[in-house]
């Protein structure tokens, strides 16, 4: 879309062009996890497993998505506006089989600094052409009053496709391990986990086919989403709205809580004495909650306010971790175990769902989404940096449940902190229309 240079770019929905279907926000849903599965899902889903099987321990792990997040940080930043620049169809697809030649490396187990190395290459896939894109084709999708269900459904979906991935994963394993999981070698688990590794990458692979082909927008519409340029005043006009900077805090906050999910297989591990098998089964249930929440929330945000249940999304994180970090749940007490997972992720998954949504409230311009998120980005996914190591040396310097407590003092933290910049929000843009 052609803007006079130094003319305020439109704040919402064009409304005269055709809206995109129904399955072009299920190709979305689907790239938008499947992007992701080969350097995070698998590892929440197997952590214990990953640890074994690559010879790492927890902090090693944390370092390599440090990695991810340095040349994330980096992505987000210059990738912001090339979203804006370019149809994000060919954005995303390019992006995922680029992500799946990566699961090629992975699947040979490389040593600790290749490992590095690979997830510095997923940071520049799967954030430099994917995030931004994915971010505006969803907001276009939602249109003007649809916000939360366009991103309520997409995180939704999104949590669907990776408790999919993530039980298809664990259907793998176990069929390539065998019945005696506890007595197996490293070697053998090593072996069944490539073939959950290698089934991963093509089917993120065959998503990216899917949406070169499929994932088209009106002409018209797209040609109004797209800048032929960016000029520098229209990334400061972006840079001054007080919703970039609360959205800053939020998204780190809400992020941090994301990350601590990847500890629940490990917990179930360390404190509930399960095995590697039933360890990969928990973190699968709480991948299964996530496309409940996501798609509740958004239908009620829209039906009330989305900046007042992002709000109501930190005090429930907020609870949910107070019962893990006090230390009340034992390896006895099995159903406080999974009704707290229950609450943490509803909190969690809740604020995921919401905090890109509430944009159309904060009047950030539709047509420099791109810009906008590779703004709010460089602050709000700093835990990609900092959340690894600093779980990884929790849990490492306490062993055990006493390392699981400090994680969880962690998320209760950060979780407070959100719950006051989305209180601010609120009471910003929070006023019916």
């Amino acid at each position: 879309m052609k803007t006079p240079e130094g003319s305020p770019p439109p704040l919402s929905h064009p409304g005269h062009s055709a809206k995109p279907p129904w399955y072009f926000l299920v190709l979305l849903i689907l790239a938008g996890e499947s992007a992701f599965i080969l350097p995070f899902v698998l590892s929440r889903v197997f952590r214990p497993t990953v640890l074994d099987t690559f010879g790492l321990d927890n902090t090693q792990l944390g370092l390599c998505f440090s990695v991810y997040g340095v040349v994330a940080l980096v992505s987000y930043f210059f990738g912001g506006p090339l979203a804006d620049k370019y149809p994000p169809r060919k954005l995303i697809a390019v992006a995922l089989w680029m992500t799946a030649l990566g699961g090629l490396a992975y699947a040979t187990f490389p040593a600790y600094p290749v490992l590095r190395v690979l997830y510095g290459y997923w940071g520049f896939t799967t954030i430099f052409i994917f995030w931004a894109p994915m971010i505006k084709a969803t907001r276009v999708w939602g249109g003007a009053t649809s916000q939360g269900k366009a991103f309520g459904f997409l995180d939704g979906g999104r949590g669907l496709v990776g408790a999919l991935f993530g039980t298809l994963g664990v259907l793998v394993f176990s069929w390539f391990l065998g019945s005696e999981t506890t007595a197996t070698l490293v070697a053998e688990r090593r072996e069944a986990f490539r073939y959950v590794i290698l089934v991963s990458a093509a089917l993120v692979a065959l998503v990216g086919v899917l949406v070169w082909l499929f994932m088209k927008m009106d002409r018209n519409l797209e040609r109004e989403i797209i800048l032929e340029r960016i000029s520098m005043a229209q990334i400061r006009d972006v840079a001054r709205l007080p919703a970039v900077w609360l959205l800053m805090i939020i998204i780190l906050c809400a992020y941090v809580g994301y990350k601590i999910t990847d500890v629940f297989s490990l917990y179930a591990q360390d404190v509930m004495r399960y095995d590697q098998v039933q360890s990969a089964q928990v973190g699968t249930f709480l991948l299964f909650m996530r496309p409940v929440v996501g798609v509740l929330i958004g239908v009620v945000a829209d039906r009330s306010r989305t900046t007042f249940w992002l709000v109501v999304s930190f005090l429930v994180s907020i609870l949910g971790a107070l019962l893990f970090a006090t230390g009340i749940i034992t390896d006895s007490a099995t159903v406080l175990f999974f009704l707290s997972i229950l609450i943490v992720a509803t909190g969690v998954y809740a604020a995921r769902a919401l905090y890109f949504a509430v944009m159309e409230r904060g009047k950030i311009p539709l047509v420099l989404t791109g810009t906008a998120v590779g703004l709010i980005s460089l602050i709000g996914y700093t835990p990609d940096i900092f959340a690894g190591p600093a779980m990884g040396f929790l849990l490492d310097q306490s062993p055990g449940e006493t390392g699981h407590q400090h994680v969880f003092w962690m998320l209760a933290a950060f979780s407070c902190i959100g719950c006051l910049a989305a209180w601010r929000y609120f009471k910003l843009y929070g006023r019916p229309r």
